[in-house]
């Protein structure tokens, strides 16, 4: 055996390890050089985006960047799945969706699910003053609200979310994928059954019933729908909220200032989005032969743009990589996307943040990290946020 390669492993675990915790390091080198496209080592070709502009004129040109790579990759494991739509077909079935999310749905979903579900997570955990808020909190809390809204009993949402993650890994682990896939489908066939004799008022129910043109979505797009909206409205959501709970307990005095001024809450959620998004990363694919700011980009090219280092561009926010909701006329971040494929979710991810943030700082009086624990970690490359979260209060 080489007598280098423990140590040469080593290294490249650590190299990893910190690739996953900091990936902003390659991030901000990709935005000081030109857009180049290069061999995916597949025998494709492949074009990294990190620039505000460059990345804004992909996603807002959908007629030439297409999103089919997404469908490639996760229609396997979902189905027929809005993310990988263009065209009149995305907006045809995006209209399916929307009225779930819309102004006067989002105050009854705040009023019914959001404050009580979030207020009974921290009933079980308020009267011990510690805990680790991820696992009981941020990841049950947002999949609790998608669960109520999709009409899926609450009481079955953490298995859901298990299910939900398992999919969502299926690209690199299709077995588990695949067998988690099937799993939610056998558990949401009877619900599916039963909504379209008795409909409810919830959103499985109104995509069964929906018609796009006269007709009504057959079982694979109806299962295609369900299998993407936990993920994309739970998992993100739950980051997010963790992301913010970090930079709050990691910045001195803003736990303070925000409990003495709650006017300050929307900056500190955009500035929050903006520093650091718990989804950072698009793909699209180049339909034709094309061009981004001089740099030839063949058909076929994938495409692959960095939300949170389009919203640190110094270009468009000067000392981007600081978390400062004091900026002066902040500009729209990408955090939720751009263009026809902007996330239909995020009105309803900032109302959740908006209620959970006050509830957990009034209910947990003297929040704090854990002096036992380590220190919270933001981490991961496609997904971000911290893992563990360990706190105490008074009590």
């Amino acid at each position: 055996m080489d007598a280098q390669e423990p140590s040469d492993f080593h290294e490249g675990l650590a190299q990893a390890e910190e690739a996953a915790i900091n990936p902003h390091k390659e991030w901000d080198r990709g935005r000081a050089e030109p857009p180049e496209v290069r061999d995916d080592g597949f025998g494709g070709r492949m074009l990294n985006l990190y620039r505000r502009d460059h990345t804004e004129a992909v996603l807002r040109n959908s007629a030439v960047f297409s999103t089919r790579v997404v469908a490639e990759s996760m229609g396997p494991f979902m189905g027929p799945l809005m993310l990988g739509m263009d065209g009149d077909e995305h907006t045809a079935y995006r209209g399916l969706v929307s009225r779930a999310f819309r102004s006067s749905a989002l105050a009854r979903w705040e009023t019914e699910l959001v404050a009580p579900i979030v207020n009974e997570l921290l009933d079980g955990i308020a009267p011990r003053g510690r805990a680790d808020l991820v696992a009981e909190l941020t990841q049950r809390f947002p999949t609790r609200v998608i669960a109520g809204i999709m009409g899926v009993p609450l009481d079955d949402a953490d298995q859901f979310r298990l299910w939900s993650e398992q999919v969502s890994a299926g690209p690199l682990y299709p077995e588990v994928g695949h067998e988690a896939s099937q799993a939610m489908r056998d558990y949401l066939r009877p619900i599916v059954e039963d909504r379209k004799v008795n409909p409810r008022d919830d959103l499985i129910s109104d995509i069964i019933h929906a018609e796009i043109d006269g007709q009504r979505l057959d079982d694979e797009h109806i299962y295609g729908f369900l299998l993407l909206l936990m993920p994309a409205g739970a998992e993100t959501t739950s980051r997010e909220l963790g992301i913010a709970l970090t930079v709050l307990l990691t910045h001195d005095g803003w736990l303070d200032r925000l409990q003495t001024d709650w006017s300050l809450l929307d900056q500190v959620i955009e500035e929050t989005l903006r520093w650091e998004s718990s989804a950072p990363l698009a793909t699209r694919e180049a339909t034709e032969d094309t061009e981004v700011d001089g740099c030839p980009i063949p058909a076929g090219t994938r495409l692959m743009m960095t939300m949170t280092s389009a919203n640190r561009d110094e270009r468009v926010y000067p000392d981007g990589d600081r978390w400062n909701p004091d900026r002066e006329q902040p500009v729209p971040h990408m955090a939720f996307g751009w263009g026809r494929h902007l996330c239909l979710g995020m009105h309803l991810a900032r109302l959740e943040m908006r209620v959970a943030l006050p509830a957990i700082l009034d209910r947990l009086p003297g929040l704090r990290l854990d002096p036992d624990a380590e220190p919270p970690l933001i981490r991961g490359v496609a997904f971000r946020g911290p893992e563990e979260l360990h706190v105490v209060w008074d009590v």
